[in-house]
């Protein structure tokens, strides 16, 4: 993900909405960054994960509810404006949605979907302030490499719970409830019947 001016001076959020729309621009440690819209292997796999987890934890059908799940939520964490891949809280620490454009409240749940130009950024600078916010819990999804790493954060200090890949079916950190069947993060639409 790119730094993209004010290289002068640290970035405002009105740097960060004159940017094109068509670009996700985010401020962290005073620095503005901007990249394209993601590739369809990222899309999928975002995608994918928010149908796995949409039905058991945000509407309650098969599993037991109690969360707001949500695609892109844009976060305002102090100076630094975030926006993770899928985010979630739990509804017994955010009982509604804010009345704003943003999310003031830093998630219990997120998580970043790596892609080549995201990779870096995602791992060193978010994950930092993930952690200074005290996100519990992390996942990392990789579409090429087909992994989805595991994190926990234990004393201001990411842990690596585990790496998964390909078609395992696992059962991660905060959604121990579920069986999430990775291979439907990486199939075709026709594929997911399989």
């Amino acid at each position: 993900m790119p730094r993209v001016p004010p290289f002068d001076r640290p970035a405002t959020y009105e740097d960060l909405v004159k940017l094109p729309d068509n670009l996700v621009a985010e401020i962290l440690d005073g620095e503005l960054h901007a990249s394209p819209k993601p590739a369809p292997p990222h899309v999928v796999a975002g995608s994918s994960l928010g149908f796995a987890l949409g039905g058991p934890y945000f509407q309650g059908r098969g599993g037991p509810g109690g969360w707001w799940i949500l695609d892109e939520p844009e976060l305002h964490l102090g100076a630094d404006v975030l926006v993770p891949d899928v985010a979630g809280w739990r509804k017994t620490r955010m009982p509604h949605r804010p009345d704003t454009a943003y999310f003031p409240l830093a998630p219990d749940w997120v998580c970043e979907i790596l892609s080549p130009s995201t990779a870096v950024i995602d791992r060193v600078k978010k994950l930092a302030i993930y952690a200074r916010e005290g996100v519990a819990n992390a996942w990392l999804i990789d579409p090429a490499l087909q992994t989805l790493e595991v994190l926990r954060l234990q004393s201001g200090l990411w842990v690596l719970l585990g790496t998964h890949v390909d078609d395992d079916v696992v059962r991660a950190e905060p959604f121990v409830e579920l069986d999430l069947e990775l291979r439907l993060l990486w199939a075709e639409p026709a594929d997911a019947s399989l």
